[in-house]
Order: structure tokens, then sequence, then C-alpha cells
């Protein structure tokens, strides 16, 4: 089995993870080939959470390494800085996902698992690697996990996903005779369920046919900057110029004349603000950066920030006040743990078994939030809200 080494991978500049943002701001992709990659601590656990399902999918499908290979390679991450059992049982989710679609064909699929695809006939040097693949009968199944709970990746129109299969359908061409994708996202850290959606292979070539024009346009870095909530992940979202005239662009908004702006107006000054103060702290994260690196920023210096206290050594200390007398009651807090904390140290079965399906925990209402008008969540209704509440007491 060779070395699983996800981190070192090459991307293409029309990533089909990054096709969300150069499919609706096109020159985006040539601007961040320009910026460096800064790697966070939670892409490397995503990375880590990924090498574990692959090595354990590889395991189950396609090499079936001995157990004392097996043992010391999980034992290696493991002892990573960046691992934690939550992010080993999100892969395992990934996993259990994966070994079910495995019984779902009329007979053993065609599997492929971190299976780079190319997808360069729609976008120029396209390719990218898909996290789960399996073909039987008509039926293409392209799985990928996700293990972030920051943003939530809705799987309907992905156009990650859609990629990926408009590759993997190169790759069996005239071997087997598909005639529908499903494609799934597993994201346990938000979804409690795999989120699929199944398309025919007709609909993704129309989809195909409409794509390719823009990606085109994306590869030779033409087109205007377009800002929106695809921006998140953007290497130049904090200093992309494009963005900050939209933010800025607000004040436009408010006119000369009144001085206080009517609710018609609110929507549109909510929809140009939309994201400024994650900006903000970013731009910040970004300039602080620049100056621990040697550069300046007029205006600004880096200082130290408040430091907390710690102690020594812990059992010194506390040996110290028991000796003085002080009673351990004192030193040490007992405290239930939440529904949440809890559900994590048991996993979500046990959880479910033992405590919401007895009745035993009730899931309160949430407090109303403003969100844009095409949130797939219900309108508030504040009748409903207290009935809900009233059920959850009684």
């Amino acid at each position: 089995m060779t070395a699983i080494a996800h981190a070192e991978r090459e991307h293409a500049l029309l990533s089909a993870s990054g096709a969300h943002r150069w499919l609706r701001c096109t020159p985006s992709a040539r601007l961040e080939e320009t910026l460096p990659d800064r790697r966070t601590s939670y892409s490397a656990a995503g990375t880590l959470g990924h090498e574990m399902a692959e090595l354990k999918l590889r395991k189950y499908y396609t090499d079936p390494i001995g157990p004392r290979k097996f043992t010391n390679m999980m034992k290696k991450f493991r002892e990573s800085e960046h691992y934690s059992p939550e992010l080993e049982k999100i892969a395992d989710t990934f996993v259990d996902y994966c070994k079910a679609v495995g019984m779902q064909f009329s007979s053993s699929p065609y599997v492929m698992i971190e299976q780079r695809v190319d997808y360069s006939h729609v976008a120029p040097g396209g390719f990218g690697t898909a996290d789960f693949i399996a073909v039987g009968d008509d039926l293409m199944v392209i799985a990928d996990l996700k293990t972030g709970q920051g943003k939530p990746v809705p799987i309907q129109g992905n156009e990650q996903m859609r990629l990926y299969a408009l590759g993997a359908l190169k790759l069996v061409a005239g071997i087997f005779p598909v005639s529908r994708v499903r494609m799934a996202i597993i994201q346990p850290k938000v979804y409690d369920e795999p989120q699929e959606d199944e398309i025919t292979v007709e609909e993704l070539e129309r989809w195909e046919t409409e794509i390719a024009p823009i990606a085109q346009r994306a590869y030779a870095g033409e087109g205007e900057f377009v800002p929106g909530e695809h921006c998140t992940f953007c290497r130049a979202r904090e200093t992309c110029r494009a963005r900050i005239e939209h933010f800025f662009s607000a004040a436009e908004l408010a006119p000369h004349k009144p001085p206080i702006i009517g609710w018609d107006e609110v929507g549109e000054v909510l929809r140009k603000a939309e994201g400024i103060v994650s900006w903000y702290n970013d731009l910040k994260d970004l300039a602080l950066l620049h100056i621990l690196d040697g550069g300046e920023v007029p205006g600004w210096k880096a200082v130290e920030g408040r430091g907390s206290r710690q102690y020594k050594d812990i059992d010194e200390a506390f040996g110290a006040l028991t000796t003085a007398g002080i009673s351990e009651s004192i030193l040490y807090e007992r405290r239930p743990l939440t529904p949440a904390q809890l559900e994590k140290a048991l996993g979500k079965q046990q959880f479910r078994e033992l405590l919401e399906v007895p009745g035993l925990v009730v899931k309160e209402p949430g407090k109303p939030t403003l969100a844009p008008i095409e949130d797939k969540r219900p309108a508030y209704s504040k009748a409903a809200a207290v009935f809900a509440a009233d059920n959850t007491q009684n």
C-alpha cells in the first residue's frame, strides 16, 4: 500500500472545491494563483481525517493489509497533534456510509478510493481527487467527506461533486453503462444524515454545456470580480478590492434625505454589509502576520495580548493549598455534562437509544435570527414558537 500524503497533492487552477467561486467570480482563480495558500490547523485536521478514512476504506475494499500493518499506520495517525477521537468518529461515519453503498448494488461494485479525476474537457487543466466512487449496474455513487462544522456544504447543485462526476464518467466510459449519478456529502458535524442528490447523466451533460464557456473565461482570468458568499475561503478575501468596495458601497445607499433610512432600504444595506465583520477580523489577522514577518502596516503595530495565569505545577500548587487547610471542595467543580458534550462522549447512536428515544432529552426552540429570504428554513412564527415551548415544558 502506498503512503497516504494528502497534504502534498497538487491542485488545479480551476479546482473542483473552488468551482462555486470561479463559476461566479471568473477572475478569482488567476488572482488566487498569485497568493500563498495559508493552511490552518483546521485544514490539517481535515487532511488527517481523510487519511484515516482512506486507510480504512482501502483495507475494506481494495487493499486487505494485515492487522499489524494497519495497527501501526493507525497508531501514527493517532500520535498526530491534530488527532482526536471525535475526528476518528467522523472518519468512521464516512467509512460506514461507503460500506453501506457497496451493499446497494446487485453485485460487488467497482470501487475507487481517493481517485484522481480529470475534468479538463470542461474546465481547462481541471482535475481533483474524489474521496469515494462506486460503480455498478447503471449507477455511479460519488461520496465526499467534509470534516468541518463552520459552514454547511449543501449537496443540491453542488459544483464540486458534479465536476468529480464528469471526470469519473470519463474513467468508466465504455466499461459501465452509467445512466444515473448519485452524489453524497457526509458532514457529520453539521448534518445528522448523509446529504444525497441524484441526477441523470443527460442532466449532468446539459450542466456541462452551460458551464464550459464560464470555465474558459475563468482559465483566461477574464470577467468581472463579483463579491458574494463564495468569497469565504478565497485567498484574496481580506484584500480583494472589489469585495472591499462592495462592503463600503453600503454607505451610498444612505440618501441625503431623510436622515433615517426606511425599512425598504435596510434589506439592501444588510446585503451589502453581509460578511463585513468576518472580513474585518480576517484582514486584522493578515496584517498581524505581515507585521510579525517584518513588514509594516501604517498606523498599526503588534503588541503583546493579555496573558492568562497558569499553574506552574498544579499538583504542587494544590498540595500547598490542602496542606494549608483549604478544602478540596473549593478546588474542584462537579458539573453535569451538557447534552451536546454527552452525545460526543457516548456517540450518537447510544445517546439516541438511552436518552432521545425515551424522551429524556428535548430540544428547545432556538431564538429568532435574521436570515436572507432564500434561506431554506421556514420563516419564524411567534405563535408556533410559543406552542413548541409549551409542548417542551409539558
